[in-house]
Order: structure tokens, then C-alpha cells, then sequence
């Protein structure tokens, strides 16, 4: 056997061991409390192990990025918006990108950079912000966006010495009818060919991978773990440090808490919706996944919402409609976590929740 299999053949046996001991964050007492919520953990991990590929393997080369999604309707991470696009792809503040595209119909649509570092600390600060609404976009539409350190004309958003992602969000109102925008992106001043993959760079890759896997797991069960103790069946997150500290939006101020019903029972959540671009409510399970907005109504917007006579919100997450308010499907899960968002809000009201008991 030559010294090179050996080193293959450990290198594979190292990631699965990695892997193996990711594991036991699903096995904790209190993450796997139900069946369901331990067969999702597991499922989680295979979720979180596919976007950790797609992040630090696949696209990984900020010489040659482009756009992938780390949330979407099979992979979720830290309360996944249903209403949106997620859009990622891997820079180096080394270097000078140009994104392009076509703005689309979708109402909100915003760039920004971050330092991603889910597999160090759970963080993933932003360096860089630009919305849509203060770009200088085309009568047909197009658009280009020079992403560097050194300022640019035009269109520019900013890299700083630890960027290493850029994230694009395209959040809808109705989807159905709402045109998502095109994007891509190159690097302006890189090589013309990557280079072929060395056992190296992959042993690399597949370190941080698993590292990716352990402490992005690690990181929102502490946070669930965090609004059972603190926000049960409520929604008062008024600190907002924590979650821009993730990589969260600046201009979304974000409501989360912990639901847990039993059985006959709903939870009434009633709000002033402020004056605001964008909000919606999503219904999440133990590991901040949205619930599978596919085939169940686990989420409203001001879209799909329908509001009270003086202008108030009702939401009622119950197994089953009761026939008032806006209905959200527990989707057969009796607790988890949950989320309600307010974008460019003028102010911030906190809502007034309560159990209460519903026919059978």
C-alpha cells in the first residue's frame, strides 16, 4: 500500500469519526425529548452535512465562486425564512468580484458580505451591506455590483480583511406571482483555470466540513435551549446583538421564541403590526428548521395574513384550524421554536401571547 493510500484512507476514516462524534448533540437529554424531535435532529445533521459540502468543498474556491443555497426547502439553517431566496458564495477580501443579474419583481432583495465563522464560534458578522432600493439598476432591469475593499463607483459593496462569503436574499410577498432576480458573480482580477483538487486542500475541506456540521448544530440548539428557559410560548427577543452577531439582517428586528403545546391546546399570539417594508411569522421545530412550509400553512406574511377589523394581527398555532384568526399548522410537532420579523420597521411592538384551549 503506498504511502499515499494510507493517507487517503485516514483522511476518510478521520472525517467520519468527526462526523460520528457531531452526532451527539442529537442525543443530549433535552434535544431529543420526542421521537420526532430526534429523528429530525438526525435528519438535521445529513442537512447540515450537505451544505457544509456545498460551502467548503464544492464552492469553496473564492478564485472561481459562485452561487449556491444554504437554506432552502430540504437544508435549514437557524430559522430558515420561507419567504425567501438564499443565495451564498465563497470570497476573499483578496480579491475583486463582480456580480451581476436582473433585478426581477421581488419585493425585497439586498448583498451582503460576512465572516462566516459557523465551525469557530457560531458567528458570522457582516462587513458589508447594500439593498436593492439604493442601487442604480437598468430600465431593463440589469444591474452590476463591484464587491471589493477599495471603494468603487456605482454600485459597490464593501470586503473587509475577514469577508469571506457573500449572501443575497430575495425575500417574496406572494411568490407565486413575484419574479425572482437573476444573479451571478466572477472574480475580476483572478486566474483563468483553477487548479486540480490535491489530497491536501480536500483533507482541508473536509475538516471543515465537520466543523461546519458540530458548530452549527452546537450553536442553535444552545439558542433553542436559550428560548425555552426565557421566551416560553412568548416572543420578546428585544436584544438584537446576538442574532446580528449570526449573520442576521440589520434592517429585521427579530422576535424569537419557544411554543410547546398538549394536546387540545393553541397558542394565541395578538400584535400591532407596525408601519414596516416586510413581516411574516414562521413556526419552527426544535432545531430552528422551519417547519416544511411545502405542504403545510407554517408561516404568514402581510401578503397572506389577513388582519383584524382595527388593524391588529391574530395568529393561532394549533394542530388543527379553529376557524379565527390565521391559522398556523403545527404540522404534527408539539413544541419547537418560532419566530416573528419585523423589516424596516418604524417601531417594534413585542406581542401579547397566551395558551389557550380549543375545540376538539
Amino acid at each position: 500500500m503506498t504511502e499515499n493510500s494510507m493517507f487517503t484512507r485516514e483522511m476518510w476514516r478521520d472525517f467520519c469519526r468527526r462526523l460520528e462524534a457531531a452526532g451527539e448533540v442529537v442525543l443530549e437529554p433535552e434535544a431529543a425529548a420526542t421521537p420526532l424531535d430526534r429523528a429530525e435532529g438526525f435528519r438535521y445533521l445529513t442537512r447540515l452535512l450537505r451544505i457544509g459540502l456545498e460551502m467548503h468543498l464544492e464552492h469553496a474556491d473564492p478564485d472561481f465562486p459562485g452561487f449556491y443555497a444554504a437554506s432552502h426547502e430540504t437544508a435549514k439553517i437557524g430559522a430558515d425564512n420561507p419567504d425567501n431566496i438564499y443565495m451564498n458564495a465563497t470570497v476573499s477580501p483578496g480579491r475583486r468580484y463582480r456580480i451581476t443579474g436582473k433585478r426581477g419583481t421581488v419585493p425585497i432583495l439586498s448583498f451582503g458580505t460576512k465572516a462566516n465563522r459557523y465551525a469557530i464560534d457560531g458567528t458570522m458578522a457582516s462587513t458589508g451591506e447594500l439593498d436593492s432600493a439604493d442601487m442604480e439598476v437598468g430600465t431593463d432591469g440589469s444591474f452590476e455590483i463591484v464587491v471589493s475593499k477599495d471603494e468603487a463607483e456605482g454600485n459597490w459593496l464593501r470586503l473587509a480583511d475577514d469577508s469571506s462569503m457573500v449572501i443575497v436574499r430575495q425575500t417574496f410577498l406572494d411568490r407565486a406571482n413575484e419574479v425572482p432576480a437573476s444573479v451571478e458573480i466572477e472574480a475580476i482580477d483572478g486566474p483563468s483555470h483553477p487548479t486540480p483538487l490535491t489530497g491536501e486542500r480536500l483533507e482541508a475541506a473536509l475538516e471543515r466540513v465537520t466543523a461546519f456540521v458540530d458548530g452549527t448544530a452546537r450553536t442553535f440548539v444552545h439558542w433553542a435551549e436559550d428560548f425555552r428557559a426565557g421566551q416560553f410560548n412568548a416572543l420578546a427577543t428585544v436584544d438584537q446583538s446576538r442574532f446580528f452577531r449570526a449573520g442576521g439582517d440589520p434592517t429585521i428586528f427579530y422576535l424569537h421564541g419557544w411554543w410547546q403545546l398538549a394536546p387540545g391546546e393553541a397558542l394565541r399570539i395578538e400584535t400591532r403590526v407596525p408601519e414596516c417594508t416586510f413581516w411574516n411569522f414562521q413556526l419552527d421545530n426544535y432545531w430552528m428548521e422551519s417547519l416544511d412550509y411545502r405542504y403545510h400553512r407554517i408561516h404568514v406574511n402581510g401578503h397572506s395574513a389577513r388582519l383584524n377589523d382595527d388593524g391588529t394581527l391574530t395568529l393561532i398555532i394549533a394542530d388543527h384550524d379553529p376557524g379565527y384568526g390565521n391559522w398556523i399548522d403545527t404540522a404534527g410537532h408539539d413544541r419547537g421554536t418560532m419566530l416573528l420579523r419585523w423589516t424596516g420597521a418604524t417601531d417594534h411592538p413585542i406581542p401579547e401571547t397566551k395558551v389557550i384551549r380549543i375545540d376538539g
